[in-house]
């Protein structure tokens, strides 16, 4: 990945950031600046909770080029809170604990390093959701 892409998808990469529609308030995500709901333009940002629930899941042992050390993996999809489902590669969770519902929050993790000399590519993945704390 070349820096200038890099540096222009960082906001995406660290947080879910999509957009809402100012014209039926959906929720949007990746950004797409028009709304696929009501076909109006939707440039209004909107930064998600990262909190959500496995929809669907698969593991992946033949894992695409420049993802074969983290292979095998869960990857899913992930109905956010608010809304719209994301698909995502899963961490920190074992074969036994994944299941349909199970609630997950988003975290940053390294997605892949570009190369020997490369830069790491971080970003996100969800993981099993920690308990709220009581304040």
């Amino acid at each position: 990945m070349e820096n200038a892409r890099h540096w222009r998808l960082r906001r995406q990469r660290y947080a879910l950031v999509g957009e809402v529609c100012p014209h039926c308030q959906e929720k949007i995500f990746p950004p797409r600046d028009i709304c696929p709901e009501c076909g109006e333009e939707a440039r209004d940002l909107f930064e998600f909770s990262g909190r959500g629930q496995v929809y669907s899941f698969t593991k992946v042992s033949d894992a695409p080029t420049g993802y074969e050390e983290s292979a095998p993996y869960a990857i899913a999809l992930v109905q956010l809170d608010e809304g719209p489902m994301v698909t995502a590669q899963l961490t920190d969770i074992n074969d036994e604990q994944l299941r349909v519902g199970m609630p997950v929050e988003m975290v940053t993790r390294k997605l892949r390093s570009d190369g020997e000399r490369g830069m790491l590519v971080y970003g996100y993945k969800f993981r099993s959701a920690v308990p709220a704390q009581a304040a």
